[in-house]
């Protein structure tokens, strides 16, 4: 078994594609009406994001019976600072509850939560 991409729902495939391409530097390889997947140039698995027109943004930190998280990127920046600043310019916004002193929690367009960590000094 080889893991190919990890697949986020979503009402705009190739809008979010954008959003996290941009950023990471990665490229989009399959660009369908449906689905679209960015692909690392330096290999690995990819991320992919799937039309589903009834998606509904997850809640985090999740109350009873709002629609949860089913899993979030991690994302390594190199100034956490820096990398803040760069997912809220293109559309992004932080989180309520930050989960760590050394982790933020922003939500993309389509609300999903994704983690932005730098290692320790």
């Amino acid at each position: 078994m080889k893991l190919t991409a990890t697949v986020l729902d979503t009402t705009d495939p190739r809008g979010l594609a954008l959003f996290y391409g941009a950023p990471l530097g990665w490229e989009i390889a399959d660009d369908e009406e449906e689905r679209v997947t960015l692909r690392d140039p330096a290999g690995g698995a990819g991320l992919s994001f799937q039309c589903e027109p009834a998606h509904r943004p997850p809640v985090w930190p999740a109350a009873e019976g709002d629609p949860r998280m089913m899993t979030h990127p991690d994302v390594e920046v190199t100034d956490l600072a820096a990398g803040v600043a760069r997912a809220l310019e293109p559309g992004a916004r932080l989180a309520g509850r930050q989960p760590q002193a050394d982790v933020r929690a922003p939500l993309d367009p389509a609300g999903h939560p994704f983690c932005l960590w730098a290692p320790q000094a």
